[in-house]
C-alpha cells in the first residue's frame, strides 16, 4: 500500500475485534516509525504510552466516557507532550550533528523556549498530532485500522498514567482489527473553501 492509499483509506473505526493481539514485533515497528515523526528544534517531545495492563485500560476507558475502542482495540496509544523536553539536555537532540550546527542549534532551543509556556505547549501538541498521524498511516500499512481520540478527562488519565508534572495528555491512536467498517464520509468541503490563494479575500 502506497502512501497516497493509506491517506484514502484511512477511517476512523470505532468497533474491534477485542480478541486480537498485535504482536511485539509490530508495536515496535509501529513504534518506530512514530518515532521519525518531525519536531521543531528535533527536540522529539512526543512520549508515547503503550496502555497495555487490562485492568488500567478499564480504567482509562470509564475517564474515556465508556467508549469501547479504548480496551477493544488490541493496542491503545496515549500521546503524551513532554512540555519541557527542550530543557532536558539539549545537546543530544543534535549529538550526530556537525560541531558546526550543533555550536548554532543547540542554544537557539533555549532561546526560543525559554519563558514561553504557550509556545511549549503549542509546539508539543503540534508534535504529537504529526506523531499521531504517522501511526495511523503506518497502521495502515501495516493492515490495521485506527481512530484517534481526544473525548476523555485529560486530568484523569494524566493521574492514571501517572504523567510527570511537565507532561500533558495530547490525545489517543487506537489501533486494531476492525469488526464493523467506518460509515461513509460524512461530508467534505469543496475544496476552494478550504485551499486558498495567498490571501482571504
Amino acid at each position: 500500500m502506497n502512501v497516497t492509499e493509506a491517506i484514502v483509506k484511512r477511517r476512523s473505526v470505532k468497533v474491534y475485534d477485542p480478541n486480537h493481539k498485535t504482536t511485539e514485533e509490530e508495536i515496535a515497528k509501529l513504534m518506530s516509525l512514530a518515532m521519525l515523526s518531525p519536531t521543531a528544534f528535533n527536540i522529539q517531545n512526543w512520549r508515547f504510552v503503550l496502555v497495555t495492563d487490562p485492568a488500567l485500560r478499564q480504567e482509562v476507558r470509564k475517564a474515556s466516557w465508556d467508549q469501547a475502542q479504548v480496551t477493544d482495540a488490541s493496542l491503545l496509544i496515549v500521546l503524551t507532550a513532554d512540555l519541557k523536553s527542550w530543557a532536558k539536555e539539549p545537546a543530544r537532540y543534535w549529538k550526530n550533528a556537525p560541531q558546526t550546527a550543533q555550536d548554532v542549534l543547540v542554544p537557539m532551543i533555549g532561546q526560543y523556549y525559554t519563558g514561553r509556556e504557550q509556545v511549549q505547549r503549542d509546539e508539543a501538541m503540534r508534535s504529537c498530532g504529526m506523531a499521531a498521524t504517522t501511526i495511523m498511516l503506518a497502521a495502515k500499512e501495516m493492515g490495521y485500522d485506527t481512530c484517534p481520540m481526544d473525548g476523555f478527562d485529560f486530568d484523569a488519565v494524566a493521574k492514571l498514567l501517572k504523567l510527570p508534572a511537565d507532561h500533558t495528555p495530547a490525545m489517543f491512536v487506537v489501533v486494531g482489527k476492525p469488526l464493523k467498517e467506518a460509515q461513509p464520509r460524512g461530508g467534505q468541503l469543496d475544496y476552494d473553501e478550504v485551499v486558498i490563494q495567498n490571501k482571504f479575500k
